[in-house]
């Protein structure tokens, strides 16, 4: 019996959205021994993936079924989503049910998380953070991760940049800021990239690279679902905007394929700080 349990208690389900996360998590999983069934929400995951079974983010029950059946109780969120088309938005009943609880208790997007964690933990579920039970995913030390060392107006760069994102972070503004002596630009509704995009924008004749990019967890954020990541094309982009240095923090920041992160940014000269804050 104890045996049953043991087992039991390694099967996760992955919830896969799309770009590269689900891959590198499906892999860093099996490597720590559990036994992944990848689901697919339509139609944002990647073909490559070919997972176990792919639903519509809003008709779960064919997964559910398949997670009764084979004992799997866990289950953890990657990947990014973007707006379903209409076709999409056709619910099963399973998911009505699940939806009315989750409208009866969001408020803002980070409680819409919560909600949706608690829902699915009343129908019998554990939601599970993805960089808890497979940590290579993240940074897991503070300090420099690069050859590149952030001078002493990074550090004043990166003190300010920690201290705006913990504002805009408990008003549930964004994840994301960019300082260079001052604020300027803030993650808003239209995300990292596009925030980025602004900065590479309004600095085109700027000469030389000054600044940080910080990427950082809000205050109280349930961390199971929607976890900050950066990747290559965040490296790119930070260096396109001629910034210094980006800032994460420890364990609770993805690393899209981390050494292929630090190769580029050794390769640009950024830096990237990781901290415990």
């Amino acid at each position: 019996m104890k045996k049953n349990t043991k087992k039991s208690d390694k099967k996760i389900a992955l919830i896969a959205g799309a770009l590269d996360l689900p891959f590198f998590t499906r892999d860093a999983l099996q490597r720590a021994g559990w036994d992944v069934y990848v689901v697919g929400l339509k139609p944002f995951y990647d073909a490559r993936l070919k997972p176990d079974i792919a639903v519509r983010p809003a008709g779960g029950w064919p997964a559910v079924r398949q997670f009764r059946r084979r004992g799997i109780k866990k289950l953890t969120f990657v990947g990014a989503l973007g707006h379903p088309n209409l076709a999409d938005l056709r619910p099963d009943l399973w998911s009505i049910g699940l939806l009315f609880s989750i409208l009866k208790h969001q408020r803002g997007y980070d409680s819409m998380a919560v909600a949706l964690n608690k829902a699915l933990e009343n129908r019998g579920f554990e939601i599970v953070a993805a960089q808890d039970v497979a940590p290579e995913l993240t940074f897991q030390r503070a300090g420099v991760q690069t050859k590149t060392k952030p001078g002493k107006r990074d550090e004043r760069d990166i003190a300010r940049a920690i201290e705006v994102s913990h504002t805009i972070g408990k008003a549930d503004i964004g994840a994301s800021v960019v300082v260079d002596k001052q604020v300027i630009a803030v993650e808003a509704a239209e995300g990292t990239a596009k925030m980025l995009e602004r900065v590479v924008d309004m600095r085109k004749n700027h000469k030389r690279p000054s600044g940080v990019f910080a990427k950082m967890t809000k205050p109280g954020q349930d961390l199971r679902i929607d976890i900050p990541a950066i990747g290559v094309d965040t490296v790119n982009a930070v260096a396109a905007a001629k910034l210094r240095g980006i800032v994460v923090n420890t364990k609770t920041c993805f690393v899209v394929d981390k050494d292929a992160v630090i190769k580029r940014a050794n390769e640009l000269k950024i830096f990237i700080m990781a901290v415990d804050e």
